[in-house]
């Protein structure tokens, strides 16, 4: 677990780029269609996470190794915020956002005509925002982040010439940390962190409707964690109370189940063209709840997030023998809505614009490459956390602006 942990998080800062908590940047052959198609396409070994019937149509052993740098901003702007008790108001916090590199590694291989294996490693969900220490809402939020490994083997059968049915396990590691400035004395803080281990599925089908139409089914369960660890804070009170800050800590998390539909079409020998649309279980993300080990609740924010749709088509265009042009454009609706949105995950409605491209440059080695804007919408906040008898932490009012920029790359060998 430390290997992997040092291999992926020396390099990761992540901030969400889909909706709610969300990564779709799981291949970067994929980005440059903005994912459509994903559990269709079956391009190279990525398709162990977005479908794994697809890994009948690879027929070797197949390494791919992507990584995404991903380079989010985004800001708040203040309108009618209410300061926290006699504290100063503060400033606006700064650029939320940070650099991420994000990276995939995946292996399949042919075990036999009809059977074949992989395994794939990637951060399926992640989030990051961090404020400035003296921002407006530092009582509400400073530090979010979530990181999470998913290592993901899996089979594949090809039933007969039309159909092929996938499936495989994740085991995945999630560790969430939160901070917040607090009211009592002067620059004081809480910290609290958690991590654990959760168990799911994926399953997949592929329809070949046509030799050149096919139809691909993919569905990943939902992983429960407990997520265990401590809080700790700059202020101590003393240990025999029970509103302690410094105590270990327990808080439910459910990552959510997903479904897609997706198809690829060859209208001819030059030009493909792609779609997919894909429903994220958002909805079982209804409170934030931290409980102490003495079974009292440190912090229980409400979140009622709603399931989410996303649609998305792309284009490809086969220039010669080894070089293919793509493009996408997609519509990721944000599970959160405005009179729940707090500054911790103030995210909104995502549209992108995709181009990419995929290089043949020796017999059996591609080099991919895409890029794609995301488009935010503004996201209101109205969190009035000024509460009688529950703390008075201030009241957020005010506006979200960003955006974000994707640049992937991603190697694959055919052995």
């Amino acid at each position: 677990m430390r290997l992997l942990s040092l291999l992926f998080f020396c390099i990761i800062s992540q901030q969400t780029f889909a909706a709610g908590f969300g990564l779709s940047e799981q291949n970067a052959s994929g980005l440059g269609n903005a994912f459509a198609g994903a559990a269709a396409v079956a391009e190279n070994a990525s398709t162990i996470y977005f479908n794994p019937a697809g890994m009948v149509y690879l027929k070797r052993q197949q390494l791919s190794v992507a990584i995404h740098a991903i380079d989010p901003s985004s800001s708040f702007h203040n309108t009618n915020s209410v300061k926290a008790g006699a504290t100063p108001l503060g400033d606006e916090g700064g650029d939320i956002g940070d650099l991420a590199l994000i990276p995939n590694i995946y292996y399949s291989q042919e075990i036999q005509p009809s059977l074949f294996m992989g395994i794939g490693v990637n951060t399926p969900f992640g989030l990051k925002t961090e404020y400035d220490s003296q921002w407006i809402g530092r009582f509400q939020a400073l530090k979010s982040e979530l990181k999470t490994i998913n290592i993901n083997p899996a089979i594949a059968y090809q039933v007969n010439d039309k159909f092929a049915i996938g499936g495989g396990v994740s085991a995945m590691w999630a560790q969430a940390e939160l901070t917040k400035a607090i009211t009592l004395g002067s620059n004081n803080t809480v910290k609290v962190k958690g991590d654990d281990w959760g168990f799911g599925f994926n399953l997949g089908a592929i329809y070949q409707a046509t030799p050149d139409t096919r139809l691909g089914l993919a569905y990943r369960s939902e992983v429960k964690q407990k997520l265990d660890g401590a809080s700790t804070s700059t202020f101590h009170l003393a240990d025999s109370t029970a509103n302690t800050l410094n105590t270990g800590i327990t808080a439910d998390l459910t990552l959510p189940a997903s479904l897609s539909l997706s198809a690829l079409s060859h209208l001819n020998a030059k030009w493909d063209i792609m779609a997919d649309v894909t429903w994220t279980g958002w909805s079982k993300f209804q409170d934030l709840k931290i409980v102490r080990d003495n079974g009292t609740t440190l912090n229980d924010t409400t979140e009622n997030w709603h399931d989410t749709m996303r649609y998305s088509v792309g284009v490809n265009y086969q220039y010669n023998d080894k070089l293919k042009l793509r493009s996408g454009v997609a519509f990721d609706e944000e599970a959160i809505d405005d009179q729940y949105r707090t500054a911790r995950i103030p995210g909104n409605d995502r549209t992108w614009l995709a181009f990419g491209a995929s290089w043949q440059t020796f017999k059996h080695d591609t080099i991919d490459i895409g890029y794609a804007h995301l488009f935010i919408k503004d996201a209101s906040v109205n969190d009035n956390q000024n509460i009688p008898k529950q703390g008075f932490s201030g009241n957020l009012v005010g506006q979200y602006q960003g955006q974000v920029d994707i640049f992937s790359a991603q190697y694959t060998h055919q052995f």
